[in-house]
């Protein structure tokens, strides 16, 4: 039974009358926002129709400071809790781009993708501990399930560092709970089991919610998962009395309002209080009209259980308890049910009637300009004009893509020799300029920080050197950089393989877990797509993570939830929410297939979003990141890892100077080619030059420093102007880096102007690195390889002076 102690009964009436009113509500609105789409106004919808019972449950233990990690069947949840409105709902639905009427994606994602704007305009943190507060949500299945660890573990760090207490805007000493919700199908995904595993291990208050409705689309739960049953094949993560770790598990009825109000209700409060992990599996949910607006479920489901179904509905199951309580009659929950179809009805005519007016504005601006026209051309083909506004005015589905696309055409049947002042070319050129502006901040900006936390407005302090250079090892420099960091930031964590006890595979941390202990600096088991969400997680509630995988092929383990959660996550959210972590990792020259450490192009090319950093050496990389720890941008930062041993002059501004981003770096002058290369291949490159500068080849060699950026400013392209050929130098594949780097500067940045020569890649062969230094110097580039490309160029040129080696 729903516990109504200390309250009244008319208190306790209306408490169940509202819930059954918002169920209501959401119910229809799912009805009415599937007809929106296959009726062509919206272009698809995911509702959560069949699970709101459950969800109405949930929202009465989410409380202000509390985290939801969900998916896209939340609605009910977020109508309950009071983070979404039925107007927003349809706003999304209809792909608004006003942030005051969408504020959870902007147009940036479809319907019932939440999240709670927990950054203002200017970038500055809102006071989330007294929020309720949404991550993101993004649509890959468990997808939302890593981020879940680091928005739990905030909680435990909050709670139990004692320099953390002020931080009042993020927490009140850890009393937090992460709340996290999976369809049962999607709990197959391995993101669901390292999630738990991490979880249980830690003991975090992470509260996951499993809707089972028996399917993943029409896959039925006997082929999803061992023995039908998801909480029965976790038996073993449960906690026991005597365990020190694992997590509680519940198993409810979808359909169960009371015992789903009391089970969520103990199962809080334990987590809350004892931050154990709980698992609520709830079983016997419905999915009253299918998947999603792009099938039907009576394809796949027995008229045996699409009668269940009906029988099991949630709401009417929750009807049937009030009357057979006497809680309210049968005409109070009638007409209860008729409001709230008014109320669904109403939110969607608003929401259309505001999205079809700002478009109709727009495009009768369009149109304006075309029918003002003051001159008269011969050339001008009317007849065409007047066909396309014919078509944009009775448009079936108004849009902007309807109305730029005409008004780029209408641009061809224009007189092209007008010289007339403010001619009708003139004026649509500048409407078609001054759109796209617009459209640029709805559909595209925001993809890194462009307010005052910029890493590219972090101002620059360089290192320092003392007159009497002392060098040591680079990894002492990393080591002590930290040091310098974790001394003055108190916000700021590391963790990962072998982090903490060992202070990392090459001791870069080495002796910092005992200096500040293990609330800042631990380790993590070999669990790469978790390292990444926790710090995911724990940006997302105000700490400064730096998240560290061991070596950079293992990235590819988190590569998912770097390049889908991470990468979008400013973007998706229009600047709503911000992240800013560091992934910390090592590679390039490793031994053998599995340690060759270089697919850079697959990195680069997957997280547009998180700025990637190609230090050559332990300085640059230290200077990075004291600037990235200045700035709110994400970045990956690989450090080379044959660099550790190698003595490095140490400056005596450690943890003050900074490498700034997107400026490449040019390490030797010269006339005759520019050399482009980054990280590891900067020492093979030095090689190769000082090797071609002894038959008289001057070689100007440029470290690009950074990838995301690229060169924001046209160093390469300087050098270009100058040398009149250019070599792309790195153990990628062919095609990889070095073909983004040759697209950079001879496309964008135009450098194709200037070249004699075709230009020209260094790069490793197609398949990974054979083991062992022979099996590294036939697979990888080697110094001959780009001495003899660049004096290829040169034998090119002047054969005579150079001529082929071949």
């Amino acid at each position: 039974m729903i516990s109504n102690t200390g309250i009244s009964f008319d208190e306790f009436k209306k408490e169940i009358l509202r819930d059954y009113k918002i169920g209501h509500i959401s119910r229809n609105l799912s009805l009415i926002g599937r007809k929106e789409v296959l009726g062509g106004k919206a272009k698809f919808g995911i509702f959560g129709d069949g699970k709101e019972v459950a969800q109405l449950a949930m929202a009465k233990q989410f409380k202000a400071g509390d985290w939801r990690s969900g998916y896209y069947r939340d609605q009910t949840f977020m109508l309950a809790a009071e983070m979404t409105t039925p107007l927003e709902f349809f706003a999304s639905l209809y792909g608004e781009t006003d942030t005051d009427l969408n504020p959870d994606n902007g147009g940036r994602s479809f319907n019932n993708h939440f999240g709670t704007r927990t950054i203002d305009d200017s970038g500055e943190w809102k006071d989330i501990a007294n929020i309720k507060c949404t991550s993101s949500d993004i649509s890959p299945t468990a997808g939302q399930m890593p981020r879940l660890v680091g928005l739990a573990y905030a909680s435990k760090l909050y709670r139990n560092n004692p320099a953390l207490k002020n931080a009042t805007k993020f927490s009140h000493n850890g009393n937090e709970v992460a709340f996290g919700t999976i369809g049962d199908a999607s709990t197959s995904e391995g993101h669901f089991f390292e999630t738990l595993n991490a979880a249980s291990v830690h003991q975090i208050p992470m509260a996951i919610s499993i809707w089972d409705d028996g399917y993943g689309i029409s896959v039925p739960k006997k082929i999803q998962t061992v023995k039908e049953s998801i909480s029965t094949a976790l038996k073993g993560f449960e906690k026991g009395l005597k365990d020190k770790n694992g997590l509680v598990i519940y198993k409810l009825k979808g359909w169960d309002y009371a015992s789903l109000c009391q089970g969520y209700e103990e199962g809080i409060r334990k987590c809350r209080k004892e931050h154990v992990p709980v698992l609520f599996h709830v079983e016997e949910i419905t999915q009253p009209v299918g998947h999603s607006t792009s099938g039907s479920h009576e394809r796949y489901k027995s008229e045996e259980r699409l009668k269940w179904e009906k029988d099991f509905d949630c709401l009417s199951k929750m009807r049937e308890w009030i009357i057979e309580r006497s809680i309210a009659s049968v005409e109070e929950l009638d007409q209860i049910e008729k409001d709230a179809l008014t109320e669904a009805k109403e939110a969607q005519s608003q929401a259309w009637k505001q999205r079809l007016k700002t478009l109709e504005t727009e495009r009768d601006s369009l149109i304006q300009v075309i029918e003002q026209k003051n001159c008269v051309c011969t050339s001008v083909n009317d007849d065409k004009i007047n066909e396309l506004i014919h078509q944009l005015k009775n448009a079936y589905s108004l849009n902007r893509k309807e109305i730029l696309s005409t008004a780029r055409k209408i641009l061809r049947h224009i007189c092209n020799t007008c010289a007339k002042p403010d001619s009708l070319k003139d004026r649509l050129q500048k409407w078609i300029a001054d759109y796209r502006a617009e459209a640029h901040k709805m559909y595209n900006d925001r993809l890194y920080a462009e307010d005052q936390y910029s890493a590219l407005k972090v101002p620059v302090v360089p290192p320092h050197y003392p007159e009497s250079l002392d060098k040591v090892p680079g990894r002492e420099i990393l080591r002590d950089n930290f040091d310098k960091l974790f001394e003055k930031i108190p916000e700021l964590v590391t963790f990962g393989e072998d982090t903490g006890v060992l202070g990392g595979v090459n001791q870069s941390m080495e002796g910092l877990q005992n200096k500040y202990g293990p609330l800042r600096i631990w380790d993590e088991g070999i669990r790469e797509t978790t390292i990444v969400g926790t710090g995911i997680g724990l940006a997302l509630r105000g700490f400064r993570p730096i998240t560290e995988i061991q070596y950079f092929d293992y990235l590819l383990y988190g590569l998912q939830t770097l390049s889908d959660d991470l990468a979008t996550l400013r973007y998706r959210t229009k600047g709503g929410q911000k992240a800013p972590m560091i992934i910390r990792t090592r590679g390039h020259r490793l031994e053998g297939i599995w340690h060759s450490g270089s697919p850079t192009s697959m990195v680069i090319n997957s997280i547009r979003g998180i700025y990637v950093c190609v230090p050559r050496d332990m300085t640059r990389a230290a200077g990075m990141y004291n600037t990235l720890l200045r700035s709110d941008d994400p970045a990956l930062v690989i450090e080379p890892l044959n660099g550790y041993r190698i003595r490095e002059p140490r400056p005596d501004n450690i943890g003050e100077y900074n490498i700034p981003l997107g400026i490449p770096e040019v390490l030797h002058v010269g006339n005759d080619v520019t050399l482009v290369t980054y990280g590891s291949c900067v020492r093979i490159a030095q090689e190769a030059v000082n090797q071609l500068a002894e038959i008289g080849v001057s070689v100007e060699l440029i470290d690009v420093q950074t990838l995301l950026p690229f060169d924001i400013y046209g160093v390469i392209l300087e050098s270009v102007k100058k040398t009149n050929r250019v070599v792309f130098f790195d153990e990628d594949v062919p095609g990889g880096t070095t073909a983004y780097m040759m697209q950079q500067v001879l496309e964008k940045h135009r450098g194709y102007k200037y070249l004699d020569s075709s230009p020209k890649t260094v790069t490793a062969k197609d398949h990974r690195p054979a083991f062992g230094t022979d099996g590294d110097y036939f697979s990888n580039p080697s110094a001959e390889d780009v001495y003899e490309t660049i004096y290829d160029l040169m034998s090119e040129s002047n054969p005579e002076s150079f001529p082929a080696i071949y």
